[in-house]
C-alpha cells in the first residue's frame, strides 16, 4: 500500500494472486512487454523466475527505480534477489508503524496501551482487535512462512519455543537451557532462532565491546519486532494486564530497543546498536555507537523519574572517557537533564538517535 502510494505511476502486479502468478509463470517475459515501464511487483518472491528478466532489463535500460520489488517474506526475497540482481538493487526495510510516526499523526497511545496493541498498521486503519490480528499473523506467518524455511516437523514444540522466548523477552539467549525445554537440540533451536530473526520476527542485541569481533561471540539478548505479538505470546490482552504484569519491564525494553532499530531502519541507516554487561553487574540497556564512541541509554518502565534510575549511566560514564552522552528513557512526561543526563519520554527515543533529522 505504501509503495502505491509513493509510485502511482508505476504499474502494480501482485504475485499473490495464483490467476496472476500462473499468468506470468508461464509467460514471465510477457509481464516486462518492451521493458520500458516503470513496474511495482509485489510478492516476488512467490515467481524468482521473474527476477532473471529483471534483471536483462536492467542491463539494458539502466533506469534507476523502473522496477520496485517487495514481499513479506524477508528471507525468500533475499534469497531471489541476491541470485539473480547482486549490485543491482538497493534495499530497504519496511518496519511496523514507529512512535515517532504515530506521534506525528496524534495516535500515540499511553505506554500499556502501545504494549498490548502494538504497531502493525491494519490495527490502526481497519480497527481490527490486538488478539484476533496476531493470532492471524502467529497462524499465517510464523508457522507458515518460517515454517516453510527451516521445515519444522513439529509445529507443537516450535509453538513451545517462541512462547518460551517470550517469556525471556529481553534476557541473555541460553539455547541449552530452551533445548530441554523444548525437547530437541540446541542445534536445532539455534536454526530455528535464525529463521526467526532472518523472518524479523525477533531482534538479536549484542553485548558492547569495542573490539567487534569478541562483541559478535558473546551472549545476545533477544527482543520481538512486534510488541504487539509480544503480549499476543504472553496472553496478555489489556492494559490493566501489562501494569501488573511481572514481565513489564522486558516489555517496555523491548519496545524500546526495536523502536531504536526502527529509527535507523526508516533513516537507511545501519542500527550500532548494543547492550554493556560487566561480570561485576554493571548493565547499560542500550547503546547506540556514533563512530565508534557509545551513547548511552537506560530504560525504565516506571513514569517518575528517581535518582536510582541514573546510576548505572555514572558508573558507566565514569569508566569511558570517550562517552558521547547519556540518557534514561521512561514511561513519564517529563523532560529533564540531570547531571548531564538527559531524561525523556520514551516517544523521544528517535529524535534521541537521530537528533539532526
Amino acid at each position: 500500500t505504501l509503495v502505491r502510494a509513493l509510485f502511482p505511476d508505476h504499474i502494480y502486479i501482485n504475485l499473490e494472486n495464483p490467476q496472476t502468478r500462473l499468468m506470468y509463470g508461464e509467460d514471465a517475459k510477457s509481464l516486462l512487454r518492451d521493458g520500458k515501464e516503470r513496474i511495482i511487483i509485489d510478492e516476488v518472491q512467490r515467481e524468482p523466475e521473474i527476477l532473471s528478466w529483471v534483471q536483462v532489463f536492467v542491463d539494458r535500460e539502466n533506469v534507476p527505480g523502473q522496477f520496485i520489488l517487495t514481499g513479506s517474506n524477508q528471507p525468500s526475497l533475499g534469497e531471489a534477489v541476491s541470485q539473480s540482481l547482486a549490485g543491482r538493487t538497493s534495499i530497504h526495510r519496511l518496519m511496523p508503524l514507529s512512535l515517532e510516526e504515530m506521534a506525528s499523526e496524534n495516535m500515540l497511545g499511553g505506554r500499556d496501551e502501545m504494549l498490548v496493541k502494538g504497531f502493525l498498521p491494519r490495527l490502526y486503519d481497519a480497527g481490527m482487535k490486538p488478539g484476533d490480528l496476531y493470532g492471524s499473523y502467529f497462524a499465517t506467518y510464523v508457522e507458515r512462512d518460517v515454517r516453510l524455511l527451516i521445515n519444522v516437523k513439529d509445529m507443537t514444540k516450535f509453538e513451545t519455543f517462541i512462547r518460551l522466548l517470550a517469556g525471556r523477552v529481553g534476557q541473555l539467549v541460553n539455547l541449552s537451557s530452551l533445548a530441554g525445554d523444548v525437547g530437541v537440540s540446541s542445534a536445532t533451536l539455534g536454526g530455528w532462532l535464525s529463521a526467526l530473526e532472518a523472518s524479523f520476527v525477533v531482534f538479536r542485541l549484542h553485548p558492547y565491546h569495542t573490539n567487534i569481533g569478541k562483541r559478535l561471540v558473546k551472549t545476545p539478548k533477544l527482543y520481538f519486532t512486534e510488541p504487539g505479538l509480544l503480549a499476543w505470546l504472553l496472553q496478555i490482552e489489556t492494559p490493566d494486564q501489562v501494569s501488573r504484569d511481572p514481565l513489564l519491564g522486558g516489555m517496555f525494553e523491548n519496545m524500546i530497543i526495536i523502536e531504536a532499530a526502527k529509527a535507523a531502519f526508516n533513516r537507511g541507516a545501519p542500527p550500532q546498536l548494543s547492550f554493556y554487561r560487566e561480570k561485576s553487574g554493571l548493565e547499560i540497556d542500550l547503546i547506540r555507537e556514533y563512530q565508534r564512541r557509545p551513547f548511552a541509554i537506560e530504560i525504565k518502565a516506571g513514569s517518575t523519574y528517581a535518582p536510582e534510575m541514573t546510576r548505572p549511566l555514572q558508573r558507566f560514564r565514569s569508566l569511558r572517557a570517550d562517552l558521547v552522552g547519556a540518557a534514561l528513557v521512561y514511561s513519564g512526561d517529563e523532560t529533564a537533564v540531570v547531571d548531564g543526563i538527559k531524561i525523556l519520554p520514551f516517544a523521544e527515543i528517535a529524535g534521541l538517535l537521530f537528533p539532526d533529522e
